[in-house]
């Protein structure tokens, strides 16, 4: 059944088959070949729907798209900006720091592009900087969406990983990568900026721009943007202090957040009416229907690969090569940042986590350290063509060719490969969060 399962995968993928019904149908290929009656199929695909947590991503999903949609990116900007924008590269630094606060809020890496980069692409480059160096800068600051905790990532790969991982521990892991990751992000720009004098372009000291711009570097204006920013930062602080205090679940924080953004939008803001809330729940029905549609037949793939022990001969071939697990976290890097290259991230998830996972256990790797390293790895085919979600964002928002972002993008690819190798080798980066908490 294994050979029938991924010729038939590979095949559906070569024509250019979605990644779902490809997973689905090569599924039943195999199933049908060993003589599995089909209706197997659809019970195993509504087994895997058929789950409490599940229910966490269409709620993050709606919360992200009605914080969206409530103005709270401006909000976001002024408050990093009035942290950082006086450094120098300082305004491509604040697309790094709005979107770790975005992240925050949105669990979703394009949502993050889309959002903050509408406002601060043309900003970048009205300040001097390069467009393709800005369109670049949005790309590579859009992975913190699926690294800063929530990420709807973390939640697909506790439910695929094929071992016990809490999406709670996940979500803490997340904090120390992801900061690890902004604060190198923000080092290379300031190094690039400084060396190639990216953003020293001064706008006319009497407009109304550098007015404001100057006030919202004062203190008052400090202690003002933050006041502004204060409710919209404070939605992460309630989900995570909420499921470490045993508050609530992970899936009812998801339905917390929704309430919680609902109100800011509707009562305190006042920026959600009739016409774009439709708009707000067709975009997210849409995504979550997706979403749920790769994972329902991620289920029945992942029950296929476990009933031909595809897991146990993955375990039994690495250690046939070496019982290593430095040299073991080499090959799953290179091998991850190869299949990002060419699968969208959740469904690469579905389909490598139920390997993977188990193998990495049996080297003796924490299964939440684990999770960190595939989803940082997989953030980074965001930014890889031909797939690369955060590319296609961020290019169309600038009006640009993908090709003419590539250059700019060398330094930062270099960067986070640095950052992979620290987060694989040095578990206390991911994990120091998760056991002080405890």
């Amino acid at each position: 059944m294994v050979a029938p399962l991924f010729i038939s995968l590979f095949l559906f993928f070569f024509i250019g088959f979605p990644v779902a019904f490809a997973m689905g149908l090569s599924s039943m290929i195999a199933m049908s070949n060993s003589g599995i009656e089909l209706q197997v199929a659809v019970q195993r695909i509504f087994a895997t729907l058929d789950s409490f947590p599940l229910m966490a991503i269409p709620f993050f999903i709606l919360a992200g798209s009605i914080m969206e949609y409530s103005g709270i990116s401006q909000r976001l900007i002024d408050f990093a900006n009035s942290l950082v924008g006086k450094m120098t590269g300082g305004l491509a630094m604040v697309t790094v720091v709005t979107a770790m606060f975005f992240s925050a809020i949105s669990g979703s890496s394009a949502a993050t592009v889309a959002a903050v980069g509408s406002i601060l692409i043309p900003a970048m480059v009205k300040r001097g900087f390069p467009r393709p160096f800005s369109t670049s800068v949005q790309a590579v600051s859009g992975e913190l969406g699926v690294i800063i905790p929530p990420s709807i990532p973390m939640i697909i790969f506790a439910l695929t990983a094929g071992v016990s991982v809490s999406i709670g521990d996940l979500f803490m892991a997340g904090v120390g990568p992801g900061i690890l990751i902004a604060a190198s992000l923000m080092l290379t720009i300031y190094i690039i900026s400084k060396v190639k004098g990216y953003g020293d372009l001064k706008l006319d000291p009497d407009s109304a721009e550098t007015k404001r711009e100057n006030e919202l570097m004062s203190t008052k204006g400090r202690l003002k943007a933050f006041k502004n920013a204060f409710l919209p930062l404070l939605m992460p602080v309630i989900i995570l202090g909420g499921i470490y205090g045993g508050i609530f679940t992970p899936t009812e924080a998801a339905a917390v957040a929704v309430a919680y953004a609902f109100l800011l939008g509707l009562f305190i803001y006042r920026s959600l009416n009739l016409s774009n809330l439709m708009e707000v729940l067709r975009n997210s029905v849409l995504s979550t229907a997706i979403i749920m549609f790769i994972i329902g037949n991620a289920g029945l793939f992942g029950w296929v690969l476990t009933a031909q022990r595809v897991p146990d001969l993955a375990a039994e071939w690495f250690l046939s090569i070496s019982e290593n697990p430095f040299v073991f976290l080499i090959m799953v890097n290179i091998l991850l940042l190869v299949v990002g290259m060419f699968l969208e991230t959740g469904a690469a998830i579905v389909i490598m986590a139920p390997i993977l996972t188990p193998v990495a256990f049996e080297f003796g790797v924490d299964p939440i350290h684990f999770g960190i390293i595939m989803i940082v790895n997989l953030a980074v085919g965001m930014l890889t063509p031909p797939i690369g979600v955060n590319l296609f964002v961020s290019s169309q928002i600038a009006g640009i060719r993908i090709e003419q972002i590539l250059k700019p993008l060398i330094p930062f690819y270099i960067v986070l490969l640095i950052d992979i190798i620290l987060i694989s080798y040095l578990p206390q980066i991911s994990l120091w969060f998760p056991a002080v908490l405890k």
